[in-house]
């Protein structure tokens, strides 16, 4: 095997709760994750040298070892010791910077992707556990299913994906800092909590009405603030008929969930009137594996 490609896809947060603060700054989570169908494409090719060479049609994405994908092949370097080159080719349509793992799905297809074509013969466990050193979301994103996601979102558990459902993601443009979200989340005395089990129940019972209503971010409550097209990207989707919309990660994208594909499709024609995000898709959940 010479070549082969993977699909990464992004992911979304139907439940966002923070639960704590850990002494080393970071924040302990409680989240339900949920992989939608946007996917970058990521193309892996043996080399006769031990380069790493990424190659992509984002120009604004770093090529070096500030990139995941190649921090990626770092990790399984020094977990195998194997130093085979490989060209990664990364065909980029998960918006960037967006609260939906683009950079972390992008990092956990490597990790399979090479593993694979390597023949390294890592177990998906062990990437799953070892790839918490890239960044929160890859772990999940390496399970590529519907899981509750708690600790740092390294600890996870598999939960019942939810039931058939379009979605309208909208990404803002608008850049998003994580850490400055989680500060001003931090000076607040206190918050409403989202019902993190009644959707995992809502999930068991494949209940999309009990889904939607259960729908929270915390994070929400701070970014919404700060930047108000949030909120109102939220107003058009539900005036167009979505039956929840919510943030998703620490924002700046928006998601709505809707019962059909035309009401999807009209609600995106909406946006894109009121040239509110740049970036629009029509997408359902992906309940495969990434």
């Amino acid at each position: 095997m010479e070549q082969i490609t993977k699909k990464a896809y992004a992911k979304i947060n139907l439940v966002l709760d923070v639960t704590g603060r850990l002494p080393n700054g970071y924040h302990e989570v409680s989240m339900v994750m949920q992989n939608v169908g946007i996917h970058d494409t990521l193309t892996f090719t043996k080399r006769e040298d031990e380069q790493i060479v990424l190659t992509t049609n984002d120009g604004q994405l770093p090529l070096g070892e500030d990139n995941l994908i190649y921090k990626a092949v770092l990790l399984l370097r020094e977990l195998t010791g194997n130093k085979d080159g490989v060209t990664i080719h990364l065909e980029k349509r998960i918006p960037v910077a967006a609260g939906m793992a683009g950079g972390s799905t992008d990092a956990a297809a490597t990790l399979l992707g090479v593993n694979e074509l390597l023949g390294l013969g890592l177990q998906k466990e062990q990437l799953q556990e070892e790839s918490v050193r890239i960044g929160a979301d890859v772990p999940y994103c390496v399970l590529g299913k519907t899981a509750h996601a708690q600790g740092i979102g390294e600890k996870l558990t598999e939960v019942a994906s939810p039931p058939q459902a379009y979605l309208v993601v909208a990404k803002p443009d608008i850049n998003v800092s994580t850490p400055v979200v989680y500060r001003a989340l931090d000076s607040l005395p206190s918050y409403p909590h989202p019902d993190v089990e009644g959707m995992i129940h809502a999930l068991e019972q494949k209940d999309l009405n009990a889904l939607c209503e259960r729908l929270g971010n915390v994070l929400e409550l701070v970014t919404a603030k700060e930047y108000p097209v949030i909120g109102q990207i939220e107003d058009i989707l539900l005036k167009e008929g979505a039956r929840a919309a919510l943030m998703s990660g620490s924002g700046p994208s928006v998601f709505g969930i809707f019962d059909t594909k035309e009401q999807a499709q009209t609600a995106c024609k909406a946006l894109e009137k009121a040239a509110l995000a740049k970036q629009l898709f029509v997408t359902t959940f992906e309940n495969g594996e990434g």
